[in-house]
């Protein structure tokens, strides 16, 4: 299989492509490198510095390589800029993923994956129930309405001209590569400021809840993904279970014998406190659970980033 992973050089995608070569498949990235590292590229991956905003470039990597999977990972991920600049998020997160689409029917792929985010797209998470993908949409931020637009564009292409589609909508994924220094990633933020003793942030009371997924786990729904015979399906990827912002913060200080308290600020806009998914559909029909729980995963990233400083 030839698969084509957008972003490929950022943390999620460059975790995806490693596994597709350890699978013996030919890996092409795209990326422009405005978030994502040269050094997360896999040496065996052939490499283009391209933006999925630059229609025709894109284009010529399609005719050139002819690739049978597209996984698209590439995207504006930070939710505070989405909110400051609405029309920015969308240039990028609906406009170049539609440049995919369009140019995955015209090259005849095979199928197309998407990153999507549970964490957003369902809004604030109230009652007992966890959100399942037959819920409506009700995102609150225009990164969540970004998400939830490609996706009816995907539902579009598929109906329309026959493209397969796989929609994975992701919780809060966490472990090796992840940046430290974005506005993404709560785990590797504190990992990175205890490490170094400096001051913790929390953005409001902490008491928002969290689902978190360690990066090997979406690493394996992208691939049952990749190899089912699905050709349409949308799926919630997470544990299932939820952890507050101020209780991952004492378990981070016990495992890294932190003294310091956490400095709270005013809480943000777009932020919703509590996100958890409902994995029942994933698990029935793909065959995929998490197999890595959130002390293990916590101890497996702060591996990553001691070994990083040494």
């Amino acid at each position: 299989m030839k698969i084509l992973i957008t972003g490929g050089a950022g943390f999620i995608g460059s975790n995806i492509v490693d596994e597709c070569i350890k699978k013996g498949w030919n890996v092409i990235v795209v990326d422009n490198l405005s978030t994502g590292k040269k050094e997360n590229i896999n040496y065996k991956a052939k490499f283009y510095n391209v933006d999925i905003t630059d229609f025709e470039t894109l284009k010529k990597v399609f005719e050139k390589e002819n690739p049978d999977i597209i996984n698209h990972h590439a995207a504006q991920i930070d939710v505070r800029k989405s909110v400051a600049n609405p029309q920015y998020d969308a240039s990028i997160n609906i406009i170049g993923s539609l440049n995919l689409l369009e140019l995955s029917v015209k090259c005849k792929v095979k199928k197309f994956i998407f990153a999507s985010s549970g964490g957003t797209i369902y809004g604030e998470c109230k009652g007992k129930r966890l959100p399942k993908e037959s819920n409506k949409p009700l995102p609150e931020s225009p990164y969540g309405c970004a998400k939830a637009s490609v996706e009816f564009y995907m539902w579009y292409y598929h109906k329309v001209y026959g493209l397969n589609v796989i929609s994975l909508r992701y919780a809060n994924v966490y472990g090796p590569r992840q940046d430290p220094f974005g506005e993404a990633g709560v785990i590797s933020i504190f990992i990175n400021r205890m490490l170094n003793n400096e001051d913790v942030y929390i953005f409001g009371d902490g008491k928002q809840m969290r689902d978190f997924v360690f990066v090997k786990d979406v690493v394996d729904a992208n691939i049952k993904s990749m190899l089912s015979n699905k050709n349409f399906g949308i799926y919630n990827v997470g544990s299932g279970k939820t952890i507050s912002i101020i209780s991952l913060f004492k378990k981070l200080k016990n495992l890294l014998n932190y003294n310091k308290s956490p400095i709270y600020q005013p809480p943000r806009k777009g932020e919703i406190l509590k996100s958890c998914l409902s994995i029942d559909l994933i698990k029935k029909e793909l065959n995929w659970s998490p197999k890595v729980s959130l002390d293990e995963g916590l101890k497996k990233t702060i591996e990553y980033f001691k070994n990083k400083m040494r």
